[in-house]
Order: C-alpha cells, then sequence, then structure tokens
C-alpha cells in the first residue's frame, strides 16, 4: 500500500519529466508547442463559457425557485414504488445538469440527515456512480465539434438511472 502512496505522489512530476525528455530527444520546440496547446486551451474555453454560464444559471434558478422540492412531492410516489427516498430526487434531477450544484445539494442532505446515515451514503454513492449527462454532452461535444450524437442521451440516462439504482442497493446493504 505504501508503495501505490509513494508512487501516486511521483505520478504527475514522472509525467512531466517523460514529456519534456521526449521532446528534447525529438528535437521538438517544447516551449512552442506548450504556449500552442495553452492557446488551444483558451479558445476551447472561450466557446463553451456561454453554455457553461447558461447551465450554470438554470440550475441556480431552479433551486431558488423551489421547483425541485416541488418535483421531489410531486415524484414521491413513484420514488416510493421503485424503493427510492424521495428527499434524493432532487439530487438525482440537478446532477444530470450540473456536478458543483449537486455538491450544494449533498451538503444540505448531510447537514439534515448525516453522512454516514442511510441517506447519506446513497446520497455519496449516487453522486461517485453518476455523471452529468446534460453538461457533458453540450459543453464537451460543442468543444468536439460532434454532430452525431443519436443514441448518446438514451445511453446516459440509462446509465444514470443504473447507477441511481445500484447506489441505492449498496447503501442498503452497507
Amino acid at each position: 500500500m505504501r508503495f501505490l502512496i509513494y508512487l501516486s505522489d511521483f505520478c504527475i512530476p514522472l509525467l512531466l519529466f517523460y514529456m519534456v525528455s521526449y521532446g528534447l530527444l525529438a528535437k521538438a520546440d517544447i516551449y512552442k508547442e506548450f504556449t500552442e496547446g495553452a492557446k488551444d486551451g483558451f479558445r476551447v474555453t472561450i466557446g463553451i463559457l456561454p453554455t457553461l454560464i447558461g447551465l450554470m444559471t438554470a440550475v441556480g434558478m431552479l433551486r431558488a425557485s423551489g421547483f425541485l422540492e416541488l418535483l421531489s412531492k410531486l415524484l414521491e410516489p413513484v420514488a416510493k414504488m421503485l424503493l427510492f427516498p424521495a428527499e434524493l430526487v432532487p439530487l438525482v434531477v440537478v446532477k444530470l445538469f450540473s456536478s458543483s450544484a449537486a455538491t450544494g445539494l449533498v451538503l444540505d442532505i448531510f447537514k439534515e440527515y448525516g453522512p454516514d446515515s442511510y441517506l447519506g451514503k446513497v446520497t455519496s454513492l449516487i453522486c461517485s456512480s453518476t455523471e452529468t449527462v446534460f453538461y457533458t454532452m453540450s459543453v464537451y461535444f460543442m468543444a468536439a465539434g460532434v454532430k452525431k450524437t443519436r443514441h448518446t442521451l438514451a445511453g446516459a440516462l440509462i446509465a444514470t438511472a443504473t447507477g441511481v439504482a445500484v447506489s441505492t442497493i449498496l447503501a442498503g446493504w452497507l
């Protein structure tokens, strides 16, 4: 175990040393390549900024308006039928759009129920086994120029539903 900890401390420095060494051996202009890559990264960041701002604003508005609580109350019968805690419905919905907004909900759940409670465990498992589907699709697909997303949304939503279901089951076993 100590070896893995020691190795993890040196992974990034070793990777950087490898890249610089390889560049020197290949007689590449490392600084020029680095600055070109940084410029490309900056262009991508500027390109996705409007999408990021829109998503963050929408999630903030949903949370502040009380819509998530209303949604939780409306879906409570369905959640109970599926043996899923209705208190976590807003978390699952928000996690589809924004991981940082979901983190705010996680903290609220931890404050109210505790991190070691059943709801706290389900929350932790959900956040570690699901993805921000709409964020990922809008931001990364736009940045990469992906136009054909045929089955991506359906597959991602199925994977999210599976992650939520398995999280609920595993938390029950813990």
